[in-house]
Parts: C-alpha cells; sequence; structure tokens
C-alpha cells in the first residue's frame, strides 16, 4: 500500500517535471509510463526496486544519484548523458516544485554548520577526495594532472593545449617576471608552480592538505631539478606568516565555504606585499547565494560550495582589497570536462580492477553531471585578479593577449 502512494506520487512528480523531451520508465511490476512533450527520442530507465520512489521523491538531487550508483535506476545503453541531459533541460520544473523549495530553504539555513571547515575539517574533506588512488587521477587528467577547468581557443584543440593555455592567461595576468616570489594557495599536483618556475623564472612556495598531492609536487620539483626554487608544504594556508610578490589560487576557494571567505581575503592581505597581485579561480555562479547539491556534498567534496559572485565581490570588499580585472570562463569547463569523462571511459577497466563497478558508476555520474551543469545550468569560472594598490597592473588589458 505505502510503496504504491510513492509510486503514484513518483509519476505524478515526473508529470510535473518533465515538459521538455521524452521519457519512459519502466516500474518494478514491468509497467511503463511516458512522459514529456515527445519532441526527442526517449530517454528510458527502469526502477528495479518499490523502495526508490520514496527518496526519488523527496531527495531527487541526492537520490538519482544513490540509485544509479546502486542500480536501482537503471538506464538503457547506460546513455547516462542522455538522461542527465533531460533532466537538466527540465531542471526549472524541478527547483519549482513546492517540496523543493522548502527542502532548499531548509539546507539554506544550515549552509554555515555544512560549510564549516576549520584547519582539521579541511583535511578530513581533502582526504576524502585527493587522496584516493594517484592511479585515478592519471586515468583522465592530463599529463600535467590540472584538474580544474582548461582554457579553449579552439573546441577541436587536445587537453593538454588547452590546460597549458590556462596557466600562461594566469600567468598573464599575474604579470610575472623573473625572481618574484609566488605563493600558490592549493597547489595541486604541483603543476601550475612549476610551470611559473620552469617558463617565468619565479620562486614558488605552494601549499596543499592532500597529503599525496603534497609527496607528488616535491617529487615532480626533484626530478625535473626544479627543488631548489619550488616547494610545496602540507600546510594550512591560513598558517603562513611569510609575504609573497604574487599569490594565485586555482581550483581551491570552493573548499573554504561562505563561513571563511573573511578569513582567506585576510590572508590574501596580509600575506600579498604593497605592490603585488593576486589571482583567484574558482568555478562560480551567477545567481543569488545558494547550497551544495547534496549528492555532490556527500560523494564527492564534502564540505564544498560554489560562490556567487556577490559573495566575493563582499568578502574581498570588506578586507580593503582592490579587484582589478574579473574574467567569466563560460562553457570552458563543460569542455574540460568533456574530455575527462573520455578519458576515464578509456580506462574504466582498470579503474575497476582498483575500485569496484560501483566507484566508476559514481566517478561517472560526477563528471557527467558536473558537464550537463556547465553546458545548460548556470555554472561558470570566474577569474578575480585581486591587488592592494589601484596602480599595480596596467589600465588596460592588452597586456593579457601578448604573446610569450
Amino acid at each position: 500500500m505505502i510503496s504504491n502512494m510513492w509510486k503514484r506520487a513518483f509519476t505524478n512528480m515526473l508529470h510535473r517535471i518533465i515538459q521538455t523531451g521524452s521519457l519512459v520508465v519502466e516500474m518494478p511490476d514491468g509497467s511503463e509510463s511516458a512522459f514529456g512533450d515527445g519532441s526527442s527520442d526517449p530517454v528510458r530507465i527502469r526502477i528495479t526496486d518499490n523502495s526508490a520512489f520514496r527518496p526519488l521523491c523527496t531527495q531527487p538531487n541526492l537520490a538519482v544519484g544513490e540509485c544509479y550508483m546502486d542500480e536501482r535506476l537503471i538506464i538503457e545503453r547506460d546513455d547516462l548523458y542522455g538522461f542527465l541531459e533531460l533532466l537538466m533541460v527540465n531542471i526549472e520544473s524541478v527547483e519549482n516544485l513546492k517540496f523543493q523549495r522548502l527542502v532548499s530553504a531548509a539546507r539554506q539555513l544550515g549552509r554555515r554548520v555544512t560549510q564549516h571547515n576549520s584547519t582539521g575539517r579541511s583535511r578530513s574533506n581533502v582526504k576524502h577526495h585527493y587522496d584516493l588512488s594517484d592511479e585515478l587521477y592519471e586515468f583522465f587528467l592530463d599529463e600535467d594532472r590540472q584538474y580544474s577547468c582548461a582554457y579553449f581557443e579552439d573546441p577541436d584543440e587536445s587537453l593538454e593545449t588547452a590546460q597549458d593555455r590556462k596557466k600562461r592567461h594566469i600567468a598573464n595576468k599575474l604579470l610575472l617576471k623573473p625572481g618574484l616570489s609566488v605563493l600558490d594557495i592549493g597547489s595541486g599536483w604541483g603543476g601550475m608552480g612549476l610551470t611559473l618556475v620552469r617558463d617565468f623564472g619565479c620562486r614558488v612556495f605552494g601549499v596543499t592538505l592532500s597529503s599525496g598531492q603534497h609527496r607528488i609536487s616535491n617529487q615532480r620539483a626533484e626530478e625535473s631539478g626544479l627543488a631548489d626554487r619550488a616547494t610545496f608544504e602540507l600546510i594550512d594556508y591560513r598558517n603562513l606568516e611569510s609575504r609573497f610578490d604574487r599569490i594565485v589560487s586555482v581550483g581551491m576557494f570552493e573548499h573554504v565555504g561562505s563561513p571563511h571567505y573573511g578569513e582567506f581575503f585576510r590572508a590574501i592581505r596580509k600575506l600579498l606585499n604593497e605592490d603585488g597581485i593576486a589571482l583567484l579561480h574558482t568555478i562560480g555562479r551567477p545567481t543569488p547565494p545558494g547550497v551544495t547539491n547534496p549528492w555532490i556534498a556527500k560523494y564527492i567534496f564534502p564540505g564544498g560550495y560554489i560562490p556567487a559572485m556577490s559573495e566575493v565581490l563582499v568578502a574581498i570588499e570588506r578586507e580593503g582589497l582592490l579587484v582589478t580585472d574579473v574574467e567569466i570562463l563560460r562553457l570552458h569547463y563543460a569542455e574540460t570536462l568533456k574530455h575527462w569523462h573520455e578519458r576515464f571511459m578509456r580506462n574504466i577497466g582498470r579503474v575497476r580492477e582498483i575500485y569496484d563497478d560501483r566507484f566508476c558508476r559514481m566517478w561517472r555520474f560526477y563528471l557527467i553531471s558536473c558537464e550537463m551543469a556547465f553546458r545548460h545550468g548556470d555554472l561558470s569560472v570566474f577569474q578575480f585578479q585581486i591587488t592592494k594598490k589601484i596602480d599595480a597592473v596596467p589600465t588596460t588589458r592588452d597586456y593579457l593577449y601578448r604573446p610569450q
């Protein structure tokens, strides 16, 4: 009786959500229901367990991913791209459901708790994602292990080329000169720092909370003969005291959490020399402040949060810093994620040997759902150039596009 009630609720919900396109659902009893306007070839899914209906109705943003991982929701031909694209095209219908508005409002009230990233909690969150098998990241990232949005001048160029363009675009914004000291906050596997040392003659001090990244970064510095000018430490940026000519942070700010934005920019102000330049590269949302997708928060990035531009700008202003340039990279991350997924699929057999089928489904759901959010949703990438002095950078943007 109860399972039939949730099945009816699930069916009614899909009729309200799927307005564009076509979805065919096979129920556990073998019956089928169709949804949408039939404007595209149908995406076919099968619900294998009556117990899936309740969470799919009450927590769809969490339950869709979980049911796919656990094979309680099976997609015909495993067309995860088609299924998630269909959901994304109809995302406004999901958000307009009265119950979902109530859930989102409740999660907004709990933001300060879920995003409280103390030093200890930050280490735990980083370990959850970045200290997985070293091989995993080799299977889908570029050769330099750039785990952030690439910069595509041409969508047909290779991931390696686009990631190199990203690093050089950022370097241009930092107005680098040989001998300058650079702090890299959230230095990853060392690719950005080593590029700034090797190609721009800087001295780099990188900080990370990932023991795996720390080990590999220093190993790479030694192997490339750059260890005398590139140092990577396992330390929280909030515990630093030295000052630097330049500060760069790529793909780390998403882990800070909105309650700590003041701390972050206070650290930038303290650590940046008076005539210095900082560059912050972060995923962002062009909408008012929101909440983290619950599936992403539980399985991929605990403690993570995508900031609204307004949140970042207010935090910068409060610390007496100046924003001298803002750039919004649109669709570049969608193309990056497409490359990552293609590489992941080429190596999925090797990933399965390290983990299992459920992990493979989880990682595919992560990569494709994020691509759909950047391609059809409201996510993009912000680059903020920040200084203490109004004349620290040129008065025009011509310098950003000079050949190196």
